[in-house]
């Protein structure tokens, strides 16, 4: 949730990108300069006041709003909780994936058997969760960093181990643009964390360009599940057999 701190940071650079100084708005509220600085300082000011600022500044109080909630930071990571609350429940479950790949509600509900008040209460969960911020007309804003990765020991990738590897890895991995690559071998330990960022660059590649490509239409588009891993690692069956 956006705190009065937020509010006050978006005020300021508002005020810069206006050009407007604190003596311009200390006249436009017909308040000393003096009091403008200190009120701005402790961020302490009646609503009144701020849409006296608005109005200073030639915009409405939602435009300060949607203004604040852009500058929010985005999550890299879910806490333990939040993942919890996503895989306990199937169908929160396959609307935080449909969100993820940023569908609309109306595909959701098109796509699979969810009533529209069902995608409706899960969006609104996830608002909650903090994943999203649901707005009028069931559209919302991911509140997700291009760098946002599951936790690696946490519910969702249990979830995955447990429920969804084997099924991801049975495909034949052999249509249009797949394929499954089995590399090994020994590398330097320095140059090893090299090689985790590249992979780190291509999951990064893919994610920008799923968010350039949702101006496409549908039919020229088409969901891909990319997973990329290394580790330091031997097959089980071999420990038995090592001297």
């Amino acid at each position: 949730m956006s705190t009065t701190a937020d509010l006050v940071t978006v005020l300021k650079k508002e005020l810069k990108a206006a050009q407007m100084t604190y003596a311009d708005l200390a006249k436009e509220l017909g308040m000393a300069e003096s009091s403008v600085k200190r009120m701005l300082a402790k961020g302490d000011m009646p609503l009144s006041r701020i849409d006296a600022i608005c109005r200073a500044l030639k915009m409405d109080f939602a435009e300060l709003a949607q203004r604040v909630a852009d500058a929010q930071p985005l999550l890299k990571e879910l806490t333990a909780e939040q993942e919890r609350a996503v895989v306990a429940d199937k169908k929160l479950l396959l609307v935080t994936t449909c969100v993820l790949s940023q569908w609309t509600a109306e595909q959701i509900s098109a796509t699979y058997r969810l009533s529209e008040p069902e995608v409706v209460l899960s969006l609104a969960q996830l608002d909650r969760i903090g994943i999203i911020e649901l707005k009028a007309g069931n559209r919302y804003r991911l509140k997700l960093a291009k760098t946002f990765r599951w936790r690696p020991h946490g519910p969702m990738m249990q979830f995955f181990r447990e429920h969804a590897a084997l099924d991801f890895f049975s495909g034949g991995f052999d249509g249009h643009a797949e394929g499954l690559l089995l590399v090994h071998g020994s590398i330097s330990r320095a140059l090893a964390p090299s090689f985790l960022e590249r992979m780190q660059r291509v999951a990064q590649d893919f994610q920008q360009q799923h968010q350039a490509d949702q101006k496409l239409k549908d039919a020229d588009r088409k969901g891909y599940t990319l997973l990329l891993a290394m580790r330091d690692w031997e097959f089980a069956a071999f420990a038995p057999m090592r001297r």
